[in-house]
């Protein structure tokens, strides 16, 4: 099949076969699982001969099934493609306009962290355009496990035996008077932790800062991600600091559907 291009080389004509097939294939929806060679011909504006051409042309390459009596649905191809574009769409492309939306609601600056082996990693930042306070997350750097909200997000939903080898296979660092580095103190610390659903650090990585953090499950229950969000604790009294908690914990909810939908 060959398609028609205009002089800058770009797409242009909507009668060719392969514009055809497309159009076919965008008449399903959620309430149109099935059509008839009638439907498409009709949509197309040509006889029902010729639409039960293209709709065979799309059975032979198995982007259709066709159903005896009841016309024409979605073949495996389709569920191929989709199943690689799920596998090639990315964790922060999902994050991001969430992200976003949090940063602007609050004018904070949101993370995403992940857990890679016993490293945590900020693997996303996203800032309010008119910040003006710029805080020490960079896309990339490595966080401490007992680093705050951020990282013990992380670990919380962990076996205890993992969380204890993580924990003494590096120095904890001790940031403040208020950070933990004992890992009896941490493991309880994230029993808490677990039974809140989120996590609230105040002073524990810098005696100014707060952070609060919610977990993002994969399809198979598993913490795959945090969701979080750091700022200056005058920034945040105690009732935005519950409105921000609330709204993390939505975010982070938003993130899991997102993320268990793209991994089946």
């Amino acid at each position: 099949m060959s398609l028609a291009t205009d002089r800058k080389g770009g797409y242009r004509d909507g009668n060719s076969t392969a514009d055809r097939a497309l159009t076919i294939l965008l008449m399903f929806s959620d309430q149109r699982s099935q059509i008839s060679a009638n439907d498409v011909a009709d949509h197309l504006g040509v006889s029902r001969s010729t639409a039960y051409r293209y709709a065979q042309t799309l059975v032979n390459l198995e982007f259709l099934v066709e159903d005896p009596g009841n016309g024409f649905r979605l073949g495996s191809k389709v569920m191929e493609l989709a199943r690689i574009a799920r596998r090639s769409y990315g964790l922060s492309d999902m994050a991001l306009p969430i992200m976003r939306e949090l940063s602007a609601e609050f004018r904070e600056t949101v993370l995403l962290t992940r857990r890679v082996g016993p490293a945590i990693l900020c693997v996303e930042r996203e800032e309010w355009p008119g910040q003006y306070i710029r805080l020490s997350y960079e896309r990339g750097s490595r966080l401490s496990l007992n680093a705050g909200a951020s990282a013990y997000i992380l670990l919380a939903w962990l076996p205890e035996s993992l969380v204890r080898n993580l924990l003494g296979a590096e120095e904890l660092r001790s940031y403040t008077s208020k950070s933990l580095t004992e890992p009896d103190a941490i493991l309880e610390r994230l029993r808490q932790i677990r039974s809140d659903g989120y996590c609230v650090a105040q002073g524990e990585v810098d005696p100014d800062a707060i952070g609060i953090a919610a977990p993002v499950f994969d399809g198979a229950g598993d913490v795959c991600a945090g969701l979080s969000m750091v700022t200056l604790r005058s920034r945040l009294p105690d009732a935005a600091l519950t409105s921000a908690t609330a709204r993390l914990v939505a975010g982070a909810q938003q993130l899991t559907e997102l993320v268990s939908s793209f991994s089946h």
